[in-house]
């Protein structure tokens, strides 16, 4: 099977590096799946699940938000706040919420906008975790 370098990184650490058969990606217009070919993609990440396939397994990231380049050859994650699903917890979510409520205080118009979507997206990480 043909394989993708994915790398994810964050501000704190590199998480992975790996070669990768599938990873489901959160993307801020919906979720896609990147593998090997696919097509040259830059976009942004939305608070979710990041998930990679490697081989027989399969790990899981919560990601806040950042920024996505895929090549037929690679998929590179910088992602504002990125940690193994195994070590996320409510309180740790219920921080995140808190923070993104907090930064989308007196926006306004598509800002406003989009920071409550991103609020909203990071509250959906309860049920995920």
């Amino acid at each position: 099977m043909a394989t993708i370098q994915f790398d994810l990184v964050s501000p704190e650490r590199k998480l992975a590096s790996v070669e990768a058969s599938e990873i489901q990606i959160p993307g801020a217009d919906g979720d896609f799946t990147a593998m090997a070919d696919h097509a040259p993609f830059l976009t942004t990440l939305r608070p979710g699940i990041l998930t990679v396939k490697a081989g027989s397994d399969v790990t899981e990231y919560v990601v806040t938000g950042g920024f996505v380049e895929i090549t037929g050859e690679a998929a590179s994650v910088l992602a504002e706040e990125a940690m193994p699903k195994s070590e996320v917890t409510a309180d740790i979510v219920n921080g995140l919420v808190e923070a993104a409520t907090v930064a989308a205080e007196g926006l306004e118009n598509d800002a406003k906008d989009t920071a409550d979507k991103r609020v909203s997206d990071t509250k959906a990480l309860l049920d995920l975790i």
